[in-house]
């Protein structure tokens, strides 16, 4: 299991998540980092935070550090924001678990 970061963080890059992650997994989009000057940058642009999903060890404390309630644990992540499973894993250039589609509930057997 790993967590996932959805929709309600766009454009808030709220860092609070990453100060409570005691492995470090939660990054910028590429080609930011986290100084202010950045984060300002990601908020006017609308991007978001991501949690790499190798390195989560899936202790919890990021979920709920999110101001906006945007972190879920994968398999309870809003039937809406499915396809930020896709996209987190995306970012970090790893295939889904078991390659199966993102827009399927790929965690009940």
């Amino acid at each position: 299991m790993t967590y996932i970061i959805t929709q309600p963080c766009e454009g808030v890059c709220n860092t609070s998540c990453v100060e409570v992650c005691p492995v470090d997994c939660i990054y910028p989009p590429p080609g930011f980092t986290l100084s202010p000057e950045d984060k300002a940058r990601m908020k006017t642009q609308g991007a978001m935070l991501y949690i790499h999903p190798e390195e989560c060890i899936d202790c919890g404390a990021c979920e709920p550090e999110c101001p906006v309630n945007a972190i879920f644990p994968d398999d309870e992540v809003p039937e809406k924001w499915k396809e930020y499973i896709a996209i987190n894993y995306q970012r970090f250039g790893l295939p889904l678990p078991d390659d199966r589609d993102p827009e399927e509930d790929f965690f009940e057997f």
